[in-house]
């Protein structure tokens, strides 16, 4: 209904802008910005989709301009997720800090955990000194998370397009991955498994054998949903040449991820910037050159193979290295071998009794540590991993003391969702639905 171009509002600036009138279209002004559509008597139609709508991948919301059935104008609304995780962390120890940043980006809590981690670890100068061990169960465990974010991606994906066989398909593989997470780590999501120094604890007796099965289940799984999307001919319709970008358009606007390596660039951490051991691990970073929504598909399934390769990798390495899973360091790592009640709910009494028959000054020390945390060097440090979505770093800032003086995260999904509007802009409004879907966002990382 409107033709202006709307920009962000600025309560200093004129009425009338250069480009048009200024409008916020925050949800206040939603009435002014209809009457000044109307007004210019223009055949263009603004529609506001979301922030709940089904296929928006959380509360996204997104504000169109259309031309008939063409997006014009493609306008990206966030901050209706806002939980000040980042603000919250600066009043909790720097192990405390994990419970926090492991609920950003929802699906992908292992690798929140880590990033965080490796940044704290820089500033303790600890790096070197994280056991083997510890290292294998971080990798193995970020590869499982990665295979089970992107089933979701997937499965979400295939919903949105109509395709409800592959969102139940998708969902059910994805539960033998949080079924590993809960026998490893006591949850599901949001774990807050790995800590500075180390993980929480070791793997339990019988995580072995359900990690073999789980290896021996899912490449068959895989299989058979490459087999219902593929060559399946409505998916590729609905995809091939849709939401084009560049390696350009990714390059100007910082995209990284599955998005930037359908493009063709090999561009992965894991392999461009080594961490926690990954240089030692044999695998491939699959690219497509399509640059559209089917290529970023491909990449995510050949991902999610490539990832069994390396946690079968983990699994033959953790028969054979024995050890600890936290820095032997006491004034900074946690207990980390912890036994569970036969309730399943908190340490076993036998436990309890081993920490406080120890001695006292043990029990005091254990204390405080729980209570006041480690004192951190003044400092800050970067450390950036590779997300299911692309790029997550840490910056990590201390003062000095036993909580952070800020943490910020640069979060893959605040990112890339700027390819937003050069993705929907001059396509079909039938079409934003697989853009937003090929980039994957997730809420939780974007407003943080």
């Amino acid at each position: 209904m409107s033709s202006a171009k709307y920009t962000e509002y600025d309560a200093y600036a004129a009425e009338e802008a250069a480009e048009g009138k200024v409008f916020d279209v925050g949800g206040q002004d939603w009435d002014r910005v209809v009457a000044e559509a109307r007004d210019n008597g223009d055949e263009r139609l603004v529609v506001n989709m979301g922030p709940q709508h089904p296929s928006t991948h959380g509360v996204l919301r997104l504000i169109l301009t259309l031309d008939g059935e063409t997006v014009t104008e493609c306008r990206v609304g966030i901050g209706y997720l806002h939980t000040g995780i980042e603000k919250n962390m600066e009043f909790r120890t720097w192990t405390q800090g994990t419970t926090f940043c492991t609920r950003m980006d929802y699906l992908a809590p292992i690798f929140n955990e880590t990033a965080y981690c490796l940044g704290v670890e820089k500033l303790l100068g600890i790096t070197d000194q994280i056991p083997e061990r510890a290292e294998i169960i971080r990798v193995m465990m970020m590869e499982l998370n990665r295979i089970s974010s992107h089933l979701v991606a997937i499965a979400t994906f295939g919903l949105e397009l109509g395709a409800t066989t592959v969102m139940l398909n998708g969902f059910i593989e994805r539960e033998y991955t949080l079924d590993l997470f809960e026998e490893i780590a006591g949850l599901r999501m949001n774990m807050a498994y790995v800590r500075p120094g180390g993980v929480a604890q070791d793997l339990p007796s019988g995580a072995m054998s359900k990690l073999r099965d789980y290896l021996d289940r899912m490449p068959k799984r895989f299989q058979a949903l490459r087999k219902l999307m593929d060559d399946n001919k409505v998916y590729k319709l609905r995809t091939q040449e849709i939401a084009h970008l560049d390696l350009t358009g990714c390059m100007a606007l910082g995209i990284t991820g599955p998005v930037l390596r359908a493009t063709g660039i090999p561009w992965d951490l894991r392999k461009s910037q080594p961490y926690c051991g990954y240089e030692t691990y044999d695998f491939d970073v699959h690219t497509q050159d399509t640059c559209d929504v089917y290529g970023r598909y491909l990449v995510r399934m050949a991902e999610m193979e490539e990832s069994l390769k390396i946690v079968e990798q983990c699994v033959e390495r953790l028969q054979t290295v024995k050890g600890p899973v936290m820095v032997e360091d006491k004034k900074i790592g946690w207990p980390a071998q912890l036994a569970i009640g036969a309730d399943g709910m908190g340490n076993s009494p036998r436990h309890i009794a081993h920490i406080m028959g120890t001695s006292m000054e043990a029990l005091i020390h254990h204390f405080k540590l729980v209570t006041e945390g480690f004192r951190v060097p003044a400092g800050q440090a970067y450390a950036a991993i590779e997300s299911p979505r692309g790029e997550l770093g840490a910056h990590v800032v201390s003062d000095g003391g036993t909580r952070p003086y800020r943490v910020h995260f640069r979060d893959p999904s605040f990112t890339n969702l700027q390819a937003a509007p050069a993705m929907a802009e001059g396509g079909m409004v039938a079409d934003v639905i697989a853009a937003v879907a090929s980039i994957d966002p997730v809420m939780g990382g974007v407003d943080r």
